[in-house]
C-alpha cells in the first residue's frame, strides 16, 4: 500500500520547508552579527545560543504530545506564521530605531518556542507521506540542504548587510515562511488514526507525556540509540565550537583557514546528503548509520594528530567525517521513522530532540576545562574513538541491529 503513495505532493511541502531554512539561516546570522558588533562579548553570544536553545530542550516533550493530538498541518503553518509574525516585529523595531539587545533574546527565544512545534510536525509528516523505502532518501535530501544552507547563507547573509538594511534582511525571511506555509492551505496531509480520546486538557497532555516516555523507556533499541545520540551531541558539538582555536593555536592560520574548514564541513554535509538520497544506503538503515559513525570517528581522529604542515589534509578529513556524519544522521532518522508508530512520532522525536539538545551545553562545559588541560585535541580524539566504538558495538547488539523490524517494540497499555 505505501508504494501507491505519490511523492509530489509532499516534495512540494518539502520545496517551501527548504525556502524557510535559509530565510531562517539569514535571519540568525543578521543576529548574531548584530549582537557580535554591538556588544562585542562572547558572553553575551553565549547566552543567547542558550536562549535560543532553552525552548526545544524544555518543552519539546509538552510540544511532541500536543503534535500527536493535533492536525500537522495546522501546526506547522501555525508555527511557521508565528516565526514570521516574530521577525515583522523585530523588523518595525530596527526600522524604527527602538530595537534593544533584550528584544532581541526575547525573539529568539520566541522563534525557537515555534520550531519546537514546527520541527517534530514535518519529521511526522513526512512518515506519512513518504514511502518506509524512500525516508532514507528523504533523509539525504534534508542533510544535504542543512548543509548548503550552512554554506550559503553565512556569506549571503554577510553580504546583504553591507548593502541593505538589517529589517529588509528579516522581512527576507518573511517571504520565505510565506513559500512554506502557502502549498500547505492546498495540499492533504494524512494524519495517524487515533482511538477516540477524552477532551484536550493539561491532565490528557501529561497522560501523552507520560506516555511517549514510557515508550521510549520499554525499547530498548530506541533507548540505546537515543542514548547513542546523546553522546554524539555532548562530544562533536562541543568539539567542533574549538575550530577557531584549533586553527589559530596549531595550525598558525586565521579567518581564511577557518573558512576553508567550515566549508569543508558544509560541503561535506551536502555530499553525504546526496549519496545517501541516490543511494538510499544498505537495506538495513541501521547498518548505514553504524558503518558511518564508524568510519567519520576514524577519520576525525586522524584530524586530532594531522601536524600544520598537513592543514590541507586536515581540511579533507573534515570533509570525510561531514561526508559520514550527514549519512549517519540522515539514516538515524529514517530508521526511527520507519521503527515508531505514527502516532507516536510527535512525543518521541521531541524527547529526542530535547534530550540531545540538552547535552551540547553541557558538554560544552566540560569540553573547555578539558581541552585547557589536556590540549585542544583531546576532545576530537575522545569524541572519534567513542564514535568508532559505538557504531563497532552496536553490530554486535541485536536490539539496534533489529531495530527497523520492530522486534524490540513494547507493547502499549490499552
Amino acid at each position: 500500500m505505501s508504494s501507491e503513495r505519490p511523492i509530489r505532493p509532499f516534495m512540494v511541502i518539502f520545496g517551501g520547508q527548504a525556502f524557510s531554512l535559509f530565510g531562517s539561516r539569514l535571519v540568525q546570522f543578521a543576529l548574531v552579527w548584530w549582537i557580535t558588533e554591538t556588544t562585542g562579548l562572547a558572553s553575551t553570544l553565549a547566552f543567547a545560543s542558550i536562549v535560543a536553545m532553552l525552548p526545544q530542550v524544555l518543552l519539546g516533550p509538552f510540544a511532541g504530545a500536543l503534535v500527536d493530538r493535533w492536525d500537522r498541518k495546522t501546526v506547522m503553518m501555525v508555527s511557521d506564521s508565528f516565526i514570521a509574525l516574530v521577525v515583522v516585529v523585530l523588523a518595525f523595531l530596527y526600522g524604527t530605531g527602538a530595537i534593544r539587545l533584550w528584544h532581541i533574546f526575547l525573539a529568539m527565544f520566541t522563534r525557537s518556542l515555534g520550531g519546537a512545534f514546527q520541527w517534530p510536525a514535518m519529521q511526522a509528516t513526512t512518515t506519512m507521506m513518504v514511502d518506509r523505502e524512500s525516508l532514507s532518501r528523504v533523509a539525504g535530501m534534508t542533510q544535504s540542504l542543512q548543509g548548503l544552507a550552512a554554506i550559503v547563507a553565512p556569506p549571503l547573509g554577510a553580504f546583504l548587510m553591507q548593502v541593505i538594511p538589517i529589517q529588509t534582511i528579516l522581512l527576507i525571511d518573511v517571504a520565505t515562511a510565506v513559500l512554506a506555509v502557502g502549498p500547505l492551505f492546498f495540499i492533504k496531509v494524512p494524519q495517524p488514526s487515533r482511538e477516540p480520546a477524552e477532551a484536550l486538557g493539561l491532565k490528557t497532555v501529561l497522560t501523552d507525556m507520560r506516555e511517549g516516555a514510557m515508550f521510549v523507556w520499554r525499547w530498548k533499541g530506541l533507548r540505546i540509540i537515543m542514548g547513542m545520540s546523546m553522546l554524539i551531541n555532548f562530544l562533536m558539538n562541543p568539539a567542533f565550537s574549538l575550530l577557531p582555536l584549533v586553527v589559530t593555536n596549531h595550525f598558525n592560520g586565521g579567518a581564511v583557514e577557518l573558512g576553508w574548514l567550515q566549508s569543508a564541513n558544509g560541503v561535506g554535509m551536502i555530499a553525504g546528503g546526496l549519496l545517501l538520497g541516490a543511494w538510499g544506503g544498505f537495506s538495513k538503515r541501521v547498518v548505514t548509520a553504524m558503518t558511518s559513525l564508524v568510519i567519520g570517528g576514524v577519520f576525525i581522529v586522524i584530524f586530532s594528530f594531522m601536524p600544520p604542515e598537513l592543514f590541507l589534509v586536515a581540511v579533507g578529513c573534515v570533509f570525510v567525517f561531514a561526508v559520514f556524519n550527514a549519512m549517519a544522521n540522515g539514516t538515524f532518522f529514517s530508521s526511527l521513522q520507519a521503527a515508531i508508530p505514527p502516532e507516536m512520532q510527535g512525543r518521541v522525536f521531541t524527547i529526542l530532540m530535547s534530550l540531545s539538545g540538552g547535552m551540547t551545553p553541557i558538554g560544552l562545559a566540560f569540553a573547555g576545562p578539558v581541552s585547557d588541560s589536556l590540549g585542544l585535541f583531546i576532545w576530537f580524539r575522545i569524541g572519534g574513538v567513542v564514535l568508532a566504538l559505538m557504531g563497532a558495538a552496536a553490530f554486535f547488539i541485536p536490539a539496534v541491529m533489529n531495530l527497523e523490524e520492530g522486534l524490540e517494540q513494547p507493547q502499549t497499555e490499552a
